[in-house]
């Protein structure tokens, strides 16, 4: 236990939506973790490896962040680059589909994954927090994922 201690860096975020001050914020419920994946998540990592990364609401998708922080607009220098992997069974070819909203509300963004989750570069326009609802294989989870504007 003391081990994980130690090797787990935990970064909670705090999302606005932009509005005036009569306007509620919705709250971020993301968490980065910096530490080695689950058991389930580890296919291609060295024993050990340590990357950022955040899990679902209901865990049953983890989004392994090689691109943090993520940035809005995309940096030049480097992608919004996310690994999805799922703890749940998989069909085959089917997409991973994402409708992200900044906090929470508003016009949706979507996008998908072609063949399910695996590695993928998704930018989104705006910095905040992104709620994102994910389908695949007839599962559905949310995550949030914080944005930031580049320095």
């Amino acid at each position: 236990m003391a081990l994980l201690l130690v090797t787990t860096l935990l970064v909670t975020t705090g999302c606005t939506s932009g509005g005036g001050p009569a306007e509620r914020a919705a709250p971020c419920r993301s968490e980065v973790v910096r530490g080695e994946p689950p058991p389930w998540a580890r296919a291609g990592f060295s024993p050990g490896a340590q990357a950022h990364q955040v899990f679902s609401e209901r865990g049953d998708m983890v989004a392994i962040l090689f691109g943090y922080p993520l940035f809005s607009p995309p940096r030049p220098d480097r992608g919004n680059k996310i690994l999805w992997v799922s703890r749940l069974p998989l069909v085959p070819s089917d997409p991973l589909r994402i409708e992200a909203r900044l906090g929470g509300t508003g016009t949706p963004v979507r996008t998908k994954v072609g063949g399910g989750p695996g590695p993928s570069l998704i930018d989104l326009p705006g910095a905040g927090c992104w709620r994102l609802r994910l389908s695949w294989s007839s599962h559905t989870d949310t995550i949030d994922l914080e944005y930031v504007a580049p320095s």
